[in-house]
C-alpha cells in the first residue's frame, strides 16, 4: 500500500504526539548513566522507570560476573540491601492496620529483652515502634558494636548477627543515644527488632511472612532473601568494592542472617519494576489496596524527623540536590525539591548499591542499581563481606544521578 507525502507527514505528527513525553530526557538519561558507571569503574548495573500506563523503561551496564563476562539483564539479581527496610515498614503497617499494634506502642512490649538496654533519658517504654520506623529511637549503627580489626582473615566472623541469641547478649551493653523522637540517626539494629515484632506477632519468620504478604501478591516470583534458591543461583550477581584502580570481590550470596529484616531482600530489576509500580499505585489495582491501603502508604511518607546532621558531609541517605536536608518518614526518605515531593529509599551492603525512588504527584518512579561501591578506602578484608558499606560522599554515583533524574527526567512526566 502506497502512503502519499502529506498522509505520511499527518502519521508521522500523530507518532510524534503519540510517543510520550519522557522518551528524549530518558534517552539522555540513559547517556548519562552509562557514563557516570564508566567514569566510577563500575562492574555491572541497571536501571528501571515506571510512569504511569506508559510503556516501563529499562536498561542495563556492565557484567553481572566480571570474571565470567555476564552481561547484566532484566533477570540478573541483586541484593537491594537496606531498600529490605522500606518492606519491613509496610509489614509493620498491614499488622497496624490488622488491629494488631499500634505504632505509639513501647517497642519492649514485644520484646522484652529491650528492657536490658540502658536508657539514661527515661523508661525504656518511652521507645516506640514509630521511633524504630523512623531512625529516632536513639540505637547505635552499625548491627555490630565491633569491627574484626585485628587478624588478616575475618572469614571466621559472621557477617552479621546469625541469630536473636546474639543480638540479644549484647542489649546489655547497648545505650540509647539520644532521647527517643528528638533526632535522627540511622539504625540497622532498630529495623532487627521490628523484624521479631513482625515474627512474634504472626508466628511467621519475617522472610516467610513478607514472601506471602507482600512479594507473592504483588506477582515477585524471582524475589526472595539471602541465598539463592538453587534455580536462580546463576543469575545472581558478583559484587566488588573499589579503592582507585582496585576491586576487591565480596562473597557471593551470602546470608545477612538475624539481619534479614533490615537488609536480606534479593531481586531481578524486573521484579523490583513490579514493586515500584506498587508504591506509584493505580486505583484500578484493586490487589494493592490488599497489599496496603494507599492512605497508609502516603503516612508512611509523611517526614517525621530530619536527617541532615550539622558537620557531617551529606550522603545519599541525608542530602539532596541544591543543599535540600531529606526528612524521615516511616521507613521512607522523603524530599522536597522546588516544591514537588519525591520518596525513597537507598541500600548499600556488599558492594551492591542502589536507589528507589518515586515521585507520588507524577505517578513515576525510578530505580539504580550497581554491583560496585567506590568506599574511598580499601577494604579491611576480601574474606569477610563489608556490612552495610556507603559510598564514598564524594563518588556516590546515586547522588549524581538522582540529581538528573530530578531535573531533567521527573519535570518531563506529568
Amino acid at each position: 500500500m502506497k502512503i502519499s507525502y502529506a498522509a505520511g507527514l499527518g502519521l508521522a505528527a500523530l507518532i510524534a504526539v503519540a510517543a510520550p513525553a519522557a522518551a528524549a530526557p530518558l534517552d539522555d538519561f540513559h547517556k548519562s548513566f552509562d557514563a557516570t558507571l564508566s567514569r566510577h569503574g563500575i562492574v555491572g548495573g541497571a536501571f528501571g522507570f515506571e510512569h504511569g500506563a506508559d510503556k516501563p523503561t529499562e536498561f542495563f551496564y556492565g557484567d553481572a560476573r566480571g570474571e565470567l563476562h555476564q552481561k547484566t539483564d532484566a533477570a540478573t539479581a541483586y541484593n537491594w540491601a537496606s531498600i529490605t527496610k522500606t518492606m519491613t515498614a509496610i509489614a509493620i503497617l498491614q499488622l497496624r492496620d490488622r488491629g494488631k499494634l499500634s505504632l505509639d506502642d513501647p517497642a519492649v512490649k514485644y520484646i522484652p529483652e529491650l528492657a536490658q538496654v540502658h536508657d539514661a533519658f527515661g523508661p525504656i517504654e518511652g521507645i516506640t515502634i514509630r521511633h524504630l520506623l523512623s531512625h529516632s529511637a536513639g540505637f547505635r549503627n552499625p548491627t555490630w558494636p565491633w569491627e574484626c580489626d585485628s587478624t588478616p582473615d575475618c572469614s571466621w566472623v559472621p557477617f552479621e548477627p546469625t541469630h536473636w541469641a546474639q543480638i540479644n547478649s549484647m542489649l546489655p551493653f547497648t545505650n540509647i543515644a539520644f532521647k527517643p523522637g528528638s533526632r535522627w540517626s540511622y539504625s540497622n539494629v532498630g529495623y532487627v527488632f521490628l523484624g521479631q515484632i513482625i515474627e512474634r506477632l504472626t508466628g511467621d519468620d519475617f522472610e516467610v511472612y513478607v514472601t506471602k504478604n507482600i512479594l507473592m501478591p504483588l506477582g515477585m516470583t524471582q524475589s526472595y532473601f539471602d541465598v539463592a534458591p538453587y534455580y536462580l543461583q546463576s543469575h545472581v550477581a558478583d559484587s566488588y568494592l573499589r579503592e582507585g584502580t582496585k576491586l576487591t570481590k565480596q562473597p557471593f550470596n551470602f546470608d545477612s542472617g538475624i539481619t534479614v529484616s533490615n537488609s536480606g531482600l534479593k531481586a531481578p530489576l524486573s521484579d523490583m519494576r513490579k514493586y515500584l509500580r506498587f508504591l506509584i499505585g493505580d486505583p484500578k489495582n484493586a490487589l494493592y489496596d490488599v497489599v496496603l491501603k494507599r492512605s497508609s502508604l502516603e503516612e508512611a511518607w509523611k517526614g517525621i524527623v530530619p536527617t541532615g546532621t550539622p558537620g557531617e558531609a551529606v550522603t545519599a541517605y541525608t542530602g539532596g540536590p541544591g543543599g535540600a536536608v531529606p526528612m524521615m518518614g516511616l521507613g521512607f526518605f522523603t524530599l522536597d525539591v522546588g516544591g514537588h515531593k519525591y520518596v525513597y529509599h537507598d541500600g548499600d551492603q556488599g558492594g551492591f548499591t542502589a536507589e528507589l525512588m518515586v515521585a507520588p504527584d507524577s505517578h513515576a518512579g525510578s530505580i539504580v542499581m550497581s554491583n560496585t561501591t567506590d568506599t574511598g578506602a580499601p577494604p579491611s578484608d576480601a574474606s569477610h563481606a563489608q556490612s552495610n558499606t556507603e559510598p564514598d560522599p564524594k563518588t556516590d554515583l546515586r547522588m549524581q544521578l538522582r540529581e538528573v533524574l530530578i531535573k531533567d527526567v521527573y519535570p518531563s512526566v506529568k
